[in-house]
């Protein structure tokens, strides 16, 4: 009985109830990036003066800022130029890998005869291509557009085919089992499950896309951002150069979640393992 009273007289633990999350932690998560950038941009900002570097060495953001705004019409003209290259290889790199990912999946004897191949293109370098393609295509769109395609082309692929390789075998067999026919179990099983990794080898192969256009531009062009940037070389034009490289970036970003929009409309989210 004295070892039953003192049991129950003991105070069982109770439940911690989970903190709530500060207000400026998810503030933070949000703008993590801008806070990252912006603290960059500053230490960049003050360290060039201290240093003593000169502009023509290491311009200021601030000083690149005002040339993007002073030749806005410039970039913007080179900008479309570079944007019609990226746009037109990155859509042949999914009107071609697309359906070629699809003919490997359904397909073991394509998969053996095709994989290697496309394992050997990816290890070459798409550099040592452009001079080729030059000589071939010219000195017009086609070298451009097709460096744009070559380099963008095999994420697609890969990413369409683990998406379709990842679905539940039960799910399937259990669709199939209701009497679905295949075609029915591509568009309402196969398909929606693979769009969250589709369009993850999208968003890498239109980053990858910018990279090949602009190779092609630093090879043979006339026009386009990778051709003023060579020109601002050889005019020794240093803050010129660093516009040019901002937007570079900036188109390639802009792309990007150009893509992540159009994921967010149609595909589903999947929940996070954190």
């Amino acid at each position: 009985m004295t070892e039953l009273k003192h049991a129950q007289a003991v105070p069982m633990p109770t439940a911690r109830k989970p903190k709530k999350k500060l207000a400026g932690g998810s503030f933070t998560e949000r703008y993590a990036s801008v806070l990252l950038a912006a603290a960059i941009l500053l230490a960049w900002q003050f360290a060039v003066p201290l240093l003593g570097l000169s502009e023509f060495v290491l311009p200021t953001p601030l000083a690149i800022g005002k040339r993007i705004v002073t030749d806005f019409d410039l970039l913007a003209a080179h900008s479309y130029i570079t944007l019609l290259e990226v746009l037109a290889g990155f859509l042949a790199g999914v009107l071609i890998g697309i359906p070629l990912a699809l003919a490997i999946f359904y397909s073991k004897a394509f998969e053996r005869a095709v994989y290697p191949l496309l394992v050997a293109l990816q290890t070459v370098p798409k550099i040592a291509l452009a001079p080729l393609l030059v000589l071939y295509l010219g000195y017009g769109w086609w070298p451009k557009i097709s460096l744009a395609f070559l380099i963008s082309f095999f994420p697609i692929v890969i990413s369409t085919v683990v998406g379709l390789q990842s679905l539940d075998k039960g799910l399937v067999n259990m669709v199939r089992s209701m009497g679905s026919s295949e075609w029915q179990t591509f568009f309402k099983v196969r398909l929606p499950a693979a769009l969250p990794s589709i369009f993850g080898g999208l968003k890498v192969a239109i980053s990858l896309a910018v990279i090949g256009a602009i190779i092609g531009e630093y090879i043979a062009a006339e026009r386009g951002l990778g051709y003023l940037q060579l020109q601002a070389n050889s005019q020794f034009d240093t803050t010129l150069n660093f516009a040019t490289v901002v937007t570079i970036s900036l188109l390639g970003v802009l792309l990007y979640f150009v893509l992540a929009l159009i994921e967010s409309k149609v595909s589903y989210q999947r929940e996070s393992a954190k």
